[in-house]
């Protein structure tokens, strides 16, 4: 019987009330696209139905939800102040060498220049020389094909902050505010 019955951080999620889960869906992904998308379809039987309708959304984000998205991430090595969330997310930087912190700086700003938007990378569990590696390489790219990078990006960062989202803890709200006051 387990095994059929919805996982309870799943469960609650699918219990939330609209503007809370709009909300918490807007704490993962700033396209607000995406969330409505993921919104309409609750409730989910399984987390890997969440993941496949973030996926599908994904997919499908216009050129505004996509900036819209890319605009709630901070660049690398600079999460913004207070927020845990993207400070976990970036902690390979945060023991970064002063000589790779300015470096990633100014390459976060020659990418800026060149793609019109933030470096975005799942920079989860990679280290400061990783991404400095990674933004390197994709200062090479097209606008064109830096663009469905990002997106395959944003859809890792999205399962990630989706799953932190189903295993917050039941007595602390909605996941998305459990989430944010883990760290």
């Amino acid at each position: 019987m387990t095994s059929t019955s919805t996982p309870p951080g799943l469960a609650r999620f699918n219990a939330l009330e609209e503007h809370a889960a709009l909300a918490a869906l807007h704490e993962v992904c700033a396209a607000p696209g995406w969330s409505r998308r993921l919104l309409t379809a609750r409730p989910y039987a399984t987390a890997e139905a969440l993941y496949a309708a973030s996926d599908a959304a994904m997919a499908e984000l216009t050129a505004g939800d996509l900036e819209k998205a890319m605009a709630g991430h901070p660049p690398i090595g600079r999460p913004r102040p207070g927020d845990p969330v993207s400070a976990r997310e970036q902690s390979g930087m945060a023991g970064a060498a002063a000589g790779l912190r300015a470096e990633m700086l100014e390459l976060n700003l020659a990418y800026q220049e060149r793609f019109g938007h933030v470096f975005l990378i799942c920079a989860t569990g990679r280290t400061g020389e990783q991404l400095r590696d990674a933004v390197k390489e994709r200062l090479g790219n097209t606008p064109e094909r830096e663009r469905e990078i990002v997106r395959t990006e944003l859809g890792r960062i999205n399962r990630i902050r989706l799953a932190r989202l189903l295993e917050a803890d039941a007595d602390a709200g909605t996941g998305a505010q459990a989430d944010a006051a883990e760290d």
